[in-house]
């Protein structure tokens, strides 16, 4: 898979790098000359200085063959102009976005972008979403550097099918941050229920993972 990243900074950076472990194609668009230099010194051949707005640079870094177009620089008039370009002029079969300003979703979904993430609203779903017995886990968690992103799928014998969100024991550092249901994301409240099917995003502590996995598993 092709993915071109618009956005050199910290989201696109480490997006890129983890795209390029995975052993997909990937480059990196920079216009900031400065930022492209201290970007380029470690991800080499995988960044390109460049404003992914214009289309002569989009041309050079061959949009017209990629997969998936992400543009997550911080103007959300900019990212839209991306990813418009690319379904427009090129044709680009999903294109993401980071939507700065949650308040511009509904617009970038009306103008034909794939999907978007707002960091505003996954930070205000971790803040208000209830687990276990009703405790909310601390955002401080996530600075550890040991929470993984887990997906996994609700098969049609899933003891967990038909629950709800609250229901669950889930590990102690464990949540639920985004439900994938009919090619569409949902923000989950604690009243959601668990349908087969639905792939679920979670943040795991890493060495709880394997718990995690078995309570969702088929019997």
């Amino acid at each position: 898979m092709y993915v071109i990243i618009v956005g050199g900074g910290n989201v696109g950076y480490y997006l890129a790098k983890t795209l390029a472990d995975e052993r997909h194609e990937v480059l990196l668009l920079e216009k900031d000359r400065t930022r492209y230099r201290t970007i380029s010194e470690e991800l080499g051949e995988l960044v390109m200085q460049g404003d992914g707005c214009e289309v002569a640079i989009q041309s050079q870094a061959g949009f017209g063959r990629a997969d998936a177009v992400v543009a997550v620089t911080g103007s959300d008039d900019d990212n839209l102009v991306v990813c418009q370009m690319s379904k427009m002029e090129h044709n680009v079969p999903r294109t993401i976005s980071r939507v700065n300003d949650p308040r511009n979703e509904k617009l970038f979904h009306e103008l034909g972008i794939d999907a978007t993430v707002s960091s505003t609203k996954i930070i205000y779903n971790l803040l208000e979403q209830e687990v276990g017995g009703g405790e909310v886990i601390p955002l401080a968690a996530l600075n550890r550097g040991n929470i993984e992103i887990v997906e996994i799928e609700i098969g049609a014998h899933a003891p967990v099918l038909g629950s709800e969100i609250k229901q669950l024991k889930m590990p102690q550092e464990a949540l639920i941050i985004s439900i994938l249901r009919d090619d569409h994301a949902i923000l989950p409240s604690g009243d959601t229920q668990l349908e087969a099917g639905d792939k679920i995003i979670v943040l795991v502590r890493a060495d709880q993972e394997h718990s995690l996995r078995d309570m969702f598993a088929e019997e």
